[in-house]
């Protein structure tokens, strides 16, 4: 892929020089619009600021002027990520003969590159007087270093201890100050035009957060939500229509070739001593770095690696939902801005009075032994509008908390996954230490004094080859108030529960016990598994 960009960029500079096409800068955006796509790959909760796997389609409309004949239109300011293979343009009266990604931009090391052979000034300022001398000569290396050629000699930059520019005879470096996507385009006679600019860009991603809001009954809770959506790129989208998409789409590939925003231009210079002197090591303290003057503005410095939190939009206009094929979209219904190296949020949904029911859970190995630990809480209810819901809930994270007498308090955290209408909801608290559970497998030591385990309704008929692992589980309720619990078992491959004390169900294909554990009471459950005999 950098092969293949590194020739393009050379032959659009080859073609330039010999005079074969204009360059036309295309206008700055008109319209822009913006949707934002999940990162294909990420499971359900938040998003990685420092690492946005997403991706985005943006559609600009810019004004061309083009002349007659063959010209290279340049549209400057695109995202960093462009993937160049997926550029549409429309709108030109003769469509396009060739696309460029322009991925070299102009900073200070790229300008010394461009001019390595070629004829420069060096700019020499004396601290006494403030006077300047300029030398005529060449650059012939900017490797680790820039090594200068003139009729006094050769040497290395910056290690006169004098103030030291370049100044550039030729300007013609084919850098660009932004990242820049350019067409070469014929038309028969002079145009103005207005086109449509459509590509996908990487960089991007976007996530649900919730934040619900336990009553102190903890039976009902306030559901809000935002949608943050985060933009890694150099450039930003002002003024934009915003979408995001729900879902999960197939994307094969998102490896582009990254932008060079150049590097620093690092002189080491040798020690100044006596030739007594013992050589030394350059230090990093010794490497002197500097900047270049070519006479135009210079470009914006690089990201920082680190993205932070940047502008946060709160607003009483929600997103709108609409069907994308198979996918959710979600319109943000006012123009806003999609920052550079930014995130953002705006409001996704507000609803009132969810009822909620609240479970502790055990979840465990059957026969396995489980020293003693806290069952896990989970709110539970249904995505309908009987619920007060009832629409698609995209993934994400969400924090609950709970009415108090000293305000709401942070209760759990947890994961989101999308989940659509009619589908039962449940989030994750975490452990609650008043509800305990402890496993023993008691296989080797079944206790046929106590009375006999009762066979699972409708196994009957089943026959089994063995039937020898017995366990019991021990729940304790230290609250002073009733607790609803459900015991889930994972059966090995080819197991089955044959008997059990307590009514048995099934969920998801997996044996499940609903409970009711009275105030500050112990309960145990006594169970039977066995091998379906083969017929």
């Amino acid at each position: 892929m950098r092969l293949v960009l590194a020739t393009l960029m050379f032959a659009t500079l080859a073609s330039a020089a010999v005079g074969q096409g204009v360059d036309v800068a295309a206008s700055p955006p008109t319209e822009l619009s913006v949707t934002v796509y999940r990162a294909p790959y990420r499971g359900s909760g938040g998003i990685d600021l420092g690492s946005l796997d997403g991706f985005a389609l943006v559609t600009e409309t810019r004004v061309v002027r083009l002349p007659a004949g063959e010209s290279r239109l340049r549209f400057e300011g695109v995202a960093d990520g462009i993937d160049p293979a997926s550029a549409i343009v429309a709108g030109l009266p003769n469509g396009v003969v060739e696309k460029n990604r322009d991925a070299y931009l102009l900073s200070p090391s790229a300008l010394v590159t461009m001019a390595v052979g070629r004829p420069v000034e060096l700019v020499r300022t004396y601290p006494k007087g403030g006077g300047t001398k300029r030398t005529a000569g060449r650059i012939r290396s900017d490797a680790d270093g820039v090594v200068f050629e003139s009729a006094e000699g050769v040497e290395a930059l910056r290690c006169s201890g004098l103030s030291e520019t370049f100044s550039f005879e030729d300007r013609t470096t084919g850098l660009s100050a932004k990242p820049t996507l350019s067409v070469l385009t014929r038309s028969d006679q002079p145009v103005t035009a207005t086109v449509t600019l459509s590509y996908l860009a990487y960089g991007f991603d976007w996530s649900a957060d919730y934040v619900a809001t336990l009553t102190p009954a903890g039976d009902r809770l306030d559901l809000g939500a935002w949608v943050t959506l985060a933009n890694s790129n150099t450039v930003g989208f002002p003024d934009a229509r915003t979408q995001v998409v729900a879902g999960r789409l197939n994307k094969e590939s998102d490896e582009v070739e990254p932008i060079d925003t150049g590097e620093q231009i690092l002189a080491n210079c040798w020690p100044r001593g006596s030739t007594s002197d013992a050589p030394e090591r350059p230090r990093d303290e010794d490497a002197v770095s500097y900047r270049l003057s070519a006479g135009v503005p210079m470009p914006p410095p690089p990201p920082p690696p680190p993205m932070a939190l940047g502008e946060v939009v709160v607003t009483a206009e929600k997103v709108v939902q609409e069907r994308l094929g198979d996918l959710k979209l979600y319109r943000v219904p006012m123009r806003t801005t999609v920052a550079a190296n930014q995130a953002k949020q705006v409001r996704l949904l507000d609803r009132s009075e969810v009822p909620v029911e609240r479970i502790y859970e055990a979840d465990l190995g059957a026969n396995d032994d489980v020293d003693i630990q806290p069952a896990d809480v989970i709110l539970r209810t249904r995505n309908d509008s009987e619920h007060h819901l009832g629409l698609p809930l995209p993934s994400g994270q969400i924090e609950v908390f709970q009415q108090t007498d000293h305000g709401p308090l942070l209760v759990g955290e947890t994961h989101v996954r999308d989940l659509a209408e009619k589908e039962e909801v449940e989030w994750r608290l975490g452990p609650a230490p008043d509800v305990a559970v402890t496993q023993i497998h008691d296989a080797l030591k079944i206790d046929r004094s106590a009375p006999p385990i009762p066979f699972i309704p409708g196994l009957l008929s089943v026959s089994f080859a063995e039937l020898n692992n017995e366990s019991h589980v021990v729940i304790t309720n230290a609250e002073d108030r009733p607790r609803a619990f459900e015991l889930r078992l994972q059966l090995d491959e080819g197991e089955r529960l044959a008997r059990i004390d307590h009514p048995a169900g099934e969920k998801n294909g997996r044996p499940i016990v609903r409970l009711t554990l009275a105030p500050n009471s112990t309960t145990v459950v006594r169970y039977v598994t066995g091998v379906q005999a083969a017929h």
